[in-house]
């Protein structure tokens, strides 16, 4: 399980991203189907499929990172909060990687030999 983890964090940062796009895209969506010319409802129906999953997929990868890194609850409702907000995704994933709650792959338990320790 320990070499899934770090693969699941490279996932969530990829995810993290595509849902901060996916935003871009329903929020764009949204400026022509109520304000722009000509009104078109395509980019919310599109856009609208694209950020559901990958809101799913964000909540999902988030869900096994903070298992594996044991985030703190302050932790938790900040992922939680940043998949709601348009765009806070990108900022939790930059302050995740600055403040090490990403660094899963770091974490091991006393004694556990370094995955490049076991011949």
């Amino acid at each position: 399980m320990n070499a899934v983890v770090p693969r699941v964090a490279g996932w969530f940062r990829l995810i993290a991203l595509a849902e901060a796009f996916s935003w871009v895209g329903l929020l764009t969506g949204m400026y022509f189907k109520y304000l722009g010319t000509p009104r078109t409802e395509i980019g919310v129906q599109i856009f609208g499929m694209v950020h559901g999953v990958v809101f799913l997929a964000f909540v999902a990868t988030g869900l096994i990172v903070g298992w594996a890194a044991r985030w703190s609850l302050v932790t938790w409702v900040l992922a939680a909060v940043s998949s709601i907000v348009p765009l806070a995704s990108v900022v939790f994933l930059r302050w995740a990687e600055r403040s090490g709650a990403l660094a899963v792959g770091a974490r091991t338990a006393e004694g556990e030999p370094e995955p490049s320790a076991v011949a």
